[in-house]
């Protein structure tokens, strides 16, 4: 039986994608107290024991703010790991899928990103982000029969996973009068659950006996749409009111980024355009706001 080896089964992405790739083959999963993601050589040595045909990558240094102060930390996890992944994928003839981020971009442009634009990260985190694309771009380059997809994704929640913007709102909803929340940073809300179905989706390609031709490279996937995460906020209570969830918020207030200052810079503008993914999907990803409206149901079903 085909062997995919997923790597972060812990995380929101992770647990969904234990869902989507299970119809694919034997899923071996590890998360953080299987493999230290600093350690290149334990990397190296899970990968030979499992002899995969897929590695999907799903864990990161996802600490966007403390990455300030733990530089070397999270160029480890998110640049080196990755390397290492693409090398030993490489030497058993196994395929690689490596997420990344937005925040490879600085924001400064208008309209959706294409995998061609050029790069410009504000901060630790999206350098080390960008490292780890560059790295496995560089294997691919020494070694052409290594076959990769980099899949960047941004303002990733769901309902799975410790920490995300819809749980944090949820949470804080239910305690105060007032939430206050940025309105001048332009993103797509993705579900971690049709991040894993669009990896999923590239995953079964590469699985294939003849793989399609020019299927390695760089692709973008969000949901459709865009939003501010004052408009996120909204939305989030207002589907979770739908619901007759408990909530003390009365008033949600936009603020600048200015007046919510933090360590890292955000881009101010990271939508991402799914075109070229699409080719592979068949379709266009659904709408971020029907997205979240299944991800508040399934959150208050955890509830009940």
């Amino acid at each position: 039986m085909t062997r995919i080896l997923l790597i972060g089964q812990d995380g929101q992405v992770g647990q969904e994608l234990q869902k989507t790739l299970a119809p694919l083959g034997e899923v071996m999963s590890v998360g953080r107290s299987q493999l230290d993601l600093s350690a290149p050589e334990q990397i190296q040595r899970l990968i030979q024991q499992v002899t995969p045909r897929l590695i999907v990558n799903a864990a990161a240094y996802t600490a966007v703010d403390k990455a300030e102060s733990e530089p070397a930390l999270a160029h480890a996890v998110n640049a080196v790991a990755p390397e290492q992944m693409a090398k030993s994928a490489q030497a058993l003839g196994a395929a690689l899928i490596h997420i990344s981020t937005d925040y490879v971009f600085d924001g400064s442009q208008s309209s959706p990103y294409l995998e061609t634009d050029p790069t410009h990260p504000l901060g630790v985190y999206g350098e080390s982000k960008l490292a780890g694309e560059t790295a496995v771009q560089q294997v691919h380059a020494a070694y052409p029969d290594l076959q990769y997809a980099i899949l960047r994704t941004a303002w990733v929640y769901g309902a799975g996973g410790k920490g995300n913007f819809a749980k944090t709102m949820l949470r804080v909803g239910a305690e105060r009068p007032e939430l206050r929340v940025v309105s001048d940073q332009i993103g797509t809300p993705t579900s971690a659950s049709e991040i894993a179905r669009a990896i999923a989706a590239l995953a079964e390609q590469f699985l294939q006996p003849t793989r399609p031709e020019n299927l390695s490279g760089l692709y973008h996937f969000t949901n459709s749409g865009a939003a501010s995460w004052y408009d996120f906020a909204v939305a989030i209570i207002e589907e979770a009111r739908a619901l007759d969830w408990p909530l003390a918020v009365q008033q949600i207030t936009p603020i600048t980024t200015a007046e919510y200052p933090t360590p890292t810079r955000r881009p101010a503008y990271s939508v991402l355009s799914n075109q070229k993914i699409q080719t592979i999907l068949q379709a266009p990803p659904p709408q971020w706001r029907q997205s979240l409206r299944q991800v508040i149901r399934e959150l208050y079903s955890q509830k009940s």
